[in-house]
């Protein structure tokens, strides 16, 4: 009536947000904006970190390998991919018999072999008829190798005692007929042993991890034709 318009009374009992510089006004959508910002930043935080700690994993910790060739069957498989602990180049843990390792070929260090370790540093490795002797401390033994295919060591092939040198390693394939190893071009040096195979992780159906071969031991070499037994 009369053109006066009715004022509508300030909200908070007469006095506004406005009013108060201390009262912070929040709208719903700058709240929004401001969280979806920063949860994006917090993630991409988290992602470069998680980026450093995987290329720092791979480069002091592991590191994956392609088996190409079939000199570890049956154990490894042409086309396999694995991790290898490259710890192991630091002395974390120690190498030991039956380790399947990989290293640069010491006749040509730009190409990578993978074996597994026979004969360990001070000890003299002898082949006969396909099967391997260790003299350790005067003590001749005859490995026993549950891994080995008989029909991939069918050659049984001999060769004359080697002496293994401090620091380092005979190793052979356990495919004993396809394998070009330490009876062909020496012993490795420890240097040049860079990864200790670790993880199976290709193909998916095959994933498994690759522990050391606790069957694996030395036995006492069977009688002689001389001592009144058998001669193998």
């Amino acid at each position: 009536m009369f053109g006066i318009k009715k004022r509508r009374a300030p909200l908070f009992g007469g006095v506004a947000a406005e009013d108060d510089k201390d009262i912070e006004v929040q709208r719903a959508r700058d709240v929004a904006r401001h969280s979806f910002w920063a949860e994006a930043r917090l993630l991409l935080r988290d992602l470069v970190f998680a980026l450093m700690f995987a290329a720092l994993l791979v480069v002091f910790v592991v590191q994956p390998v392609k088996v190409e060739g079939t000199s570890m069957l049956p154990r490894l498989h042409d086309g396999e991919r694995i991790f290898v602990n490259k710890l192991i180049y630091y002395g974390l843990p120690e190498l030991q018999r039956g380790d399947i390792v990989v290293f640069w070929y010491p006749e040509d260090p730009s190409k990578s072999y993978i074996k597994r370790i026979i004969g360990l540093p001070g000890e003299a490795v002898e082949i006969r008829d396909g099967r391997v002797y260790i003299t350790s401390q005067g003590r001749e033994q005859l490995l026993e190798e549950p891994y080995l295919d008989p029909q991939r060591n069918v050659s049984r092939a001999n060769h004359t005692p080697v002496e293994v040198k401090q620091h380092y390693y005979f190793v052979m394939g356990d495919n004993r007929d396809a394998s070009s190893d330490s009876r062909i071009w020496g012993l490795v040096p420890e240097k040049y042993i860079y990864g200790k195979a670790l993880f199976r992780y290709w193909p998916l159906g095959s994933i498994s991890f690759i522990s050391h071969e606790s069957e694996y031991n030395v036995e006492s070499p069977p009688p002689s034709a001389a001592d009144g037994g058998e001669a193998q």
